[in-house]
């Protein structure tokens, strides 16, 4: 058997989710405007704001050093 490990951390993974979340959540905060075409605040200003952190996190996910065992 050989011993495998992940590429990244815990921490790392566990970031990763959080930051594909909040990009689901701005996509659905954006889809959830009630003005025509989304021209709305939730639209143009709430869920962009949202999924782009989403991406901050998702980039800080990657690259965060692990910790070296």
């Amino acid at each position: 058997m050989s011993n495998t490990s992940f590429p990244f951390s815990k921490k790392n993974y566990l970031f990763l989710f959080l930051g594909l979340g909040l990009i689901v959540l701005g996509f659905v905060i954006m889809g959830m405007d009630a003005t025509p075409h989304g021209n709305g605040f939730m639209g143009l200003t709430l869920g962009p704001i949202v999924t782009f952190s989403g991406f901050i996190l998702q980039f800080y996910a990657i690259f965060a050093k692990s910790p070296k065992s």
